[in-house]
C-alpha cells in the first residue's frame, strides 16, 4: 500500500535519516520501536509534509506522491483538540474543512463515540474530560479523515495504566472494524508485542531498520503469554544491542 524509497534527512549536518526504506501492506498494524531521538517523528513529518526530504520517493497504491498530506489520517503525542470546540465538533473537524456536517455525519460521530465509550460527553469541551478521553477523541478524528492510512505517533504515551489498556483495544478496533492501515511509532515494547503485526527495531540515528519480529497469535493478545514475554525479551535484548 504504501512504499518509502530512500527517505534521507539532515539538521545541521546531523542525519536523522539515511536511505531509510519501509513498506507497509494494506490493512496491517506496523509498529516502529526505537530509542527516544532516533528518528521517529522526523520520519512522520516527512510523511505528511510538515517539513521537506533531503531525498527519497514515497508511493501511495503504486502512485508516486510528495507526501501524506490529505491522504492519511495523522495522530500525533498531544491530542491536538481545539479548545474552542466540544469533543464532537473536534472529531468532525476533518469533515467540516471540506462541507458542513450534515445530520447523517452527527449520527456517525455519535455512533463512534459509543464504540470509544465518549457517549455523553459529546458537548464536553477539551479542558472538562481527562486525559484519556482526549486521546480517544483524537482518535475519532483520525477515523473522520476517511482514509485508509492512519499514522500514530507514540498516541499512549501520555496516558495512565488503565486509560493505556482500553486505548489499547480502542486501537485494535481502529485497524479491525474499520480496516486501517497503521503505521505506529513508540518506545513502548509493551504496546508493540500486544497490538503489532509486524514490530520493527530503530537504530539511533541515522535511523534504519535493524530487526524485524511477528508476534502472531489472535488479538487482542494476553499479556501473559509465555510466547509474548519471550518475545518482549527478544525485543529489549535487541534494542540494548543496538545502543
Amino acid at each position: 500500500m504504501l512504499e518509502i524509497l530512500n527517505f534521507s534527512k539532515s539538521y545541521n549536518g546531523h542525519n536523522v535519516l539515511s536511505n531509510f526504506s519501509l513498506e507497509l501492506p494494506r490493512k496491517s498494524f506496523t509498529v516502529l520501536v526505537g530509542p527516544s531521538g532516533c528518528g521517529k517523528s522526523t520520519l512522520f513529518d516527512l510523511l505528511m509534509g510538515t517539513v521537506p526530504p533531503d531525498g527519497g520517493r514515497l508511493f501511495l497504491f503504486g502512485e508516486e506522491i510528495p507526501n501524506l498530506r490529505g491522504k492519511a489520517g495523522y495522530m500525533a503525542q498531544k491530542d491536538l483538540l481545539l479548545p474552542w470546540l466540544s469533543l464532537i465538533h473536534n472529531a468532525l473537524l476533518p469533515v467540516s474543512v471540506k462541507r458542513k456536517p450534515t445530520s447523517e455525519d452527527f449520527a456517525e460521530a455519535k455512533a463512534l463515540f459509543n464504540s470509544l465509550e465518549l457517549s455523553g460527553f459529546e458537548n464536553h469541551y477539551p479542558r472538562q474530560v481527562s486525559g484519556g478521553m482526549a486521546q480517544r477523541c483524537a482518535l475519532a478524528r483520525t477515523l473522520f479523515f476517511q482514509a485508509q492510512l492512519a499514522l500514530l505517533d507514540e498516541p499512549l504515551s501520555a496516558v495512565d495504566a488503565l486509560t493505556r489498556q482500553s486505548l489499547r483495544t480502542t486501537l485494535l478496533l481502529l485497524q479491525s472494524r474499520f480496516d486501517k492501515t497503521i503505521l505506529m511509532v513508540t518506545h513502548d515494547v509493551d504496546d508493540a508485542v500486544l497490538l503489532a503485526d509486524r514490530i520493527l527495531i530503530l537504530s539511533r540515528s541515522p535511523m534504519t531498520v535493524t530487526e524485524e519480529f511477528i508476534p502472531g497469535g489472535k488479538k487482542p493478545r494476553n499479556p501473559t503469554n509465555t510466547a509474548l514475554l519471550r518475545l518482549k525479551e527478544r525485543i529489549l535484548l535487541s534494542l540494548q544491542e543496538g545502543r
